[in-house]
């Protein structure tokens, strides 16, 4: 097809890593509710989950990448990555208008090679400040 773009590598790669991560938060109890919020104050968060067995609304960070040559894909969640995703937070939460909702903010590592290998770290971070603030 003439004129059609394929993704970049890094993207396609990514997309790949949230299918995986949703099918294996679905598998372990967690119903996927949102993929790729985007907030109109600048936050994003790449899954928005249900944990049934905790009855926990989940914000996940999906870090995917090949090997782990480079360190664990977690250590990629640094501070301001942390803040793009609790201000999605804070704006999901303010959507609902329920301060006593349980959330936690977890990390799905997924990576590639030489199969697809997923490990799931629940509360990762916390949210440093009130939702309403």
């Amino acid at each position: 097809m003439a004129g059609r773009r394929l993704a970049p590598p890094h993207l396609t790669l990514g997309r790949a890593g949230e299918k995986i991560a949703a099918d294996y938060l679905r598998r372990h109890g967690f119903r996927v509710l949102y993929r790729n919020f985007r907030s109109r104050r600048g936050g994003e968060i790449d899954l928005v989950c249900r944990d049934r067995s905790e009855d926990t609304l989940v914000f996940v960070e999906v870090k995917t990448r090949t090997t782990d040559a480079f360190g664990p894909p977690h250590a990629a969640v640094v501070q301001a990555q942390q803040h793009r995703i609790v201000r999605g937070a804070k704006e999901w939460l303010r959507l609902l208008d329920d301060p006593r909702v349980r959330y936690r903010f977890d990390v799905v590592e997924v990576l590639m090679k030489p199969t697809p290998r997923v490990e799931l770290i629940k509360g990762a971070f916390e949210m440093p400040d009130d939702i309403y603030w």
